[in-house]
């Protein structure tokens, strides 16, 4: 995979989206930021408008700062951005000797269900803090905790957010299996990368191929 990178333009909406400059970000100083925008942004705000041109454009706005987050993340952590930069074919990831590996695949769960994160994590959740990590059963595959959840709507609603990492070993179909099995009926929505995705298992393994394409072959 190619390294972090940001053109000219990136990096002035990076400052005017975080508040600093590339070069004078910490990881801290960014989270709070993007905590910020994502709680300003998050297109549950404008459910309740009747303009669809209005939605659509809020989707894409907080859609563009998710997928700009996310490399700058990778980047503060010293970590392989998740999203492609695999130099492929558009529809490579679907070929069957595609490899795949993700890095703190992030992934945001909708829902009015309380009950969510423990049908997730079990009784692990009540323990479960910002940064630990829960080791998805029988998949080589684990999720680190984001806790900062949040209500957006009257009644209860929260966004479960976490991270996925995987090695080449690891089976996304099991993985999506899991937690397909765990979110089914229970989430409204289901982001991957800042993309809305539909919450069907098949739909949930090809955007994370997607996003975690490493390369074609099983050479280095």
């Amino acid at each position: 995979m190619a390294t972090t990178t940001f053109t000219i333009q990136e990096k002035e909406e990076i400052r005017k989206l975080f508040g600093l400059p590339l070069e004078q970000l910490d990881l801290d100083a960014f989270r709070k930021a993007h905590r910020e925008l994502r709680s300003k942004y998050h297109p549950d705000n404008f459910e309740h408008l009747d303009n669809e041109a209005v939605k659509e454009m809020a989707t894409e706005k907080f859609q563009g700062i998710e997928a700009l987050a996310n490399r700058v993340e990778a980047y503060l952590s010293g970590d392989k951005p998740t999203a492609t930069t695999y130099d492929s074919n558009a529809e490579d990831f679907l070929r069957p000797d595609a490899v795949f590996a993700g890095k703190r695949l992030k992934i945001e769960i909708l829902t009015g269900d309380k009950d969510l994160k423990y049908h997730l994590f079990g009784t692990f959740y009540r323990w479960l803090q910002m940064g630990d990590t829960f080791k998805i059963p029988n998949t080589g595959g684990s999720i680190v905790i984001d806790e900062d959840y949040s209500g957006r709507r009257i009644g209860f609603q929260e966004t479960v957010r976490m991270y996925l990492t995987f090695d080449e070993a690891a089976s996304i179909e099991d993985m999506v299996n899991w937690l397909f099995g765990k979110i089914q009926g229970r989430a409204d929505k289901l982001l991957i990368a800042g993309e809305i995705v539909e919450i069907n298992a098949e739909k949930i393994i090809r955007a994370i191929k997607k996003e975690t394409i490493l390369r074609i072959g099983a050479g280095a």
